[in-house]
């Protein structure tokens, strides 16, 4: 019991961020991060890509939530589709500490002269870790000396590990990609108490997207994006765009979600050659409780492609917006 309420209180007071809801750390719209979101995106570069990054929310606000994320994906022929693995790893103001590893797949269909179809499975685990050592008690506070006494209660430390899956569909039809994805399909509980409250609901995404590219050698393109996720009472949907070049890009969305939250999220990224470095950056405009600062979150990473797969002509790769 005491566990589950500083798990409770944890989230409350440290975690009302748009990016961590539902119990869980969410990276946002992007796809630098989409394999853990949409397994149907496994792949779809043709190339090995290696990721690596990380986000820290609220910054210069000394809450110390932060994640860590690494994944791989490629090509595989002889699958016939793509095949990736990713591990996370969220913070949380040091007592909560959420480790995430899993696989993807997904396999690559020709429907058409110029129409291809990804569908996607992906599996992972959950292990929720606490960490009590720094938790102060009420009763340990005295009211002139601060918390000196000693607590009248025992904080259980135990961790807990979930078991999870997802399924995603991708469509590409000449210029215009579609991604859809439900997530949580076992609803794992991570407090390991079996109650239907504490389990993490199901999340579903969709992301559609264009790609206009300009007649010039400058190799201009300009990407439109439409955003959308509804897990359990909570929706979050945007529009934006991303410009990109030969050698950077820049981009920006505007994000509303059902707290009456509008935010910002803004980016810029470079690229040479097989490596690309990239920079997020996401503000509240207006808040629907008042209590959210104006710095939500940063997000920055690499992204590197360690091989190439001769693929045009068995599949239809995707160029990603890099941010």
């Amino acid at each position: 019991m005491i566990k589950r309420r500083l798990f409770t209180l944890t989230i409350l007071l440290l975690v009302m961020i748009p990016g961590m809801i539902a119990q869980e750390t969410d990276y946002g719209p992007g796809y630098q991060t989409i394999m853990m979101t949409n397994p149907s995106y496994t792949g779809s570069e043709g190339d090995g890509i290696l990721r690596l990054s990380y986000l820290n929310y609220y910054p210069g606000m000394n809450f110390n939530l932060n994640s860590f994320f690494v994944s791989y994906d490629s090509y595989f022929p002889v699958l016939h589709g793509g095949a990736g693995f990713y591990i996370s790893n969220d913070y949380m103001g040091g007592i909560v500490n959420d480790l995430r590893g899993g696989f993807a797949y997904s396999y690559h269909l020709q429907a058409g002269k110029n129409i291809y179809i990804n569908a996607g499975l992906g599996a992972s685990f959950f292990y929720r870790g606490f960490n009590t050592s720094g938790v102060i008690l009420p009763d340990q506070i005295d009211p002139l000396q601060g918390a000196i006494l000693p607590s009248a209660e025992t904080l259980e430390s135990r961790g807990h590990t979930a078991f999870d899956a997802g399924a995603g569909f991708l469509l590409i039809a000449g210029r215009y990609t579609a991604g859809l994805s439900v997530g949580h399909l076992t609803e794992p509980d991570l407090s390991g108490y079996g109650s239907s409250v504490e389990k993490m609901q199901r999340k579903i995404t969709l992301c559609l997207e264009g790609t206009f590219f300009n007649e010039s050698r400058m190799k201009i393109a300009l990407r439109p994006m439409i955003y959308s996720m509804i897990q359990g009472n909570y929706f979050q949907a945007g529009s934006g765009a991303a410009f990109e070049t030969s050698f950077f890009s820049v981009s920006s969305m505007l994000l509303i979600n059902s707290s009456k939250d509008i935010d910002l999220q803004t980016g810029i990224s470079f690229n040479k050659g097989p490596f690309i470095a990239f920079y997020k950056y996401c503000f509240n405009l207006v808040s629907g409780n008042s209590l959210l600062p104006a710095s939500l979150f940063q997000h920055a990473g690499v992204a590197l492609s360690l091989n190439y797969v001769d693929k045009r002509k068995t599949i239809k790769t995707i160029n990603f917006p890099e941010l």
